[in-house]
């Protein structure tokens, strides 16, 4: 596929020239795009005495993008529901499926009184679109932020109340959705990966679920692309400032939590705590959780205290 053409339909009618080639990789981009989207009908999945889930959608750069959307039962506060857009990590496309993995974490919020809104990225599920990865598209992020958008018209949530969680690759998704998205109140990482790219060289990501895509996939032609034409990530051009997360921290007026278990094998811990590094630099309010074992997952024994510091994080900066 022509690169020009792969990425041609994410350029925001408002911006105009491109600045440089693949510009919509950029936070600058990011910021100047418009998210202006609205959740579709409602289908039951779930019941519980805590919550209801339903399957429902949302329209992303003119793709129908599925969701799981958990509401707490119970007196609605006034204003509505404080809610988080879930961001997956990596899982095989052709593998995924709306209402499996997560489960445990989508429960434990919306027990706590969260709408839960876990979004499958486009390509992923019956979502429509294609996977084009995480690290040099900027796909995933423009339907995290249409997602955002959607929660902010549902009449069941407070606009000004909702959050962003991801884990793994979501990682990146999310910081750079914050980082176009600075007024965002509250973030929480759970084993994120790849936010200045050069942390990408350093650490290497050690994935054996991951599937490569064929060699002619958008994904990896953007990838080399930038390559051919920026260099490697610590070779200072404009572009690969504009593209890294972390060159925004400043801006930041929300919150962010970073969880990380010491033994993941997956995700070098050395991102979060790089991350950490680079915040302590800023005002930005910030906070990371260590723990001794869990893995990549963060599953027992650390599962339990680390959702017990993500919902007390957003109880703090969402609900006050």
């Amino acid at each position: 596929m022509n690169i020009a053409n792969s990425l041609g339909s994410l350029k925001p009618k408002n911006i105009s020239p491109t600045p440089y080639p693949l510009y919509a990789l950029t936070i600058p981009y990011l910021r100047g795009k418009l998210y202006k989207s609205t959740l579709g009908t409602r289908e039951l999945y779930e019941q519980y005495g805590d919550y209801t889930s339903y399957i429902t959608s949302y329209p992303s750069d003119g793709l129908r993008i599925q969701g799981l959307i958990t509401i707490p039962t119970g007196t609605m506060p006034k204003g509505g529901w404080s809610a988080v857009v879930f961001v997956h990590g990596y899982i095989p496309p052709i593998q995924y499926e709306t209402t499996a993995k997560y489960v445990d974490s989508v429960d434990y919020l919306a027990k706590n009184g969260f709408v839960v809104f876990k979004i499958d990225l486009r390509g992923h599920g019956t979502s429509e679109g294609e996977a084009t990865g995480a690290y040099y598209s900027a796909d995933y992020v423009i339907d995290t932020l249409n997602a955002y958008a959607a929660l902010q018209k549902a009449d069941f949530v407070n606009p000004s109340k909702i959050g962003l969680w991801e884990h793994s690759m979501g990682g990146n998704v999310v910081m750079r959705a914050f980082a176009a998205k600075p007024t965002i109140p509250a973030v929480v990482i759970w084993a994120g990966s790849v936010y200045s790219y050069t942390n990408m060289q350093k650490y290497g990501i050690n994935d054996s679920s991951y599937q490569r895509r064929p060699s002619i996939s958008p994904r990896q032609n953007t990838r080399q692309h930038v390559s051919d034409r920026y260099g490697n990530p610590s070779s200072g051009t404009a572009f690969l400032h504009d593209m890294a997360p972390t060159n925004y921290l400043s801006d930041l007026k929300g919150a962010i939590q970073i969880n990380h278990a010491k033994d993941d094998t997956v995700v070098n811990i050395g991102y979060s705590r790089d991350l950490i590094t680079l915040l302590d630099k800023t005002k930005t309010i910030h906070e990371l959780h260590e723990y001794d074992s869990g893995g990549h997952n963060i599953e027992d024994p650390s599962f339990i205290p680390a959702m017990q510091n993500t919902t007390v994080f957003y109880s703090k900066y969402l609900n006050n």
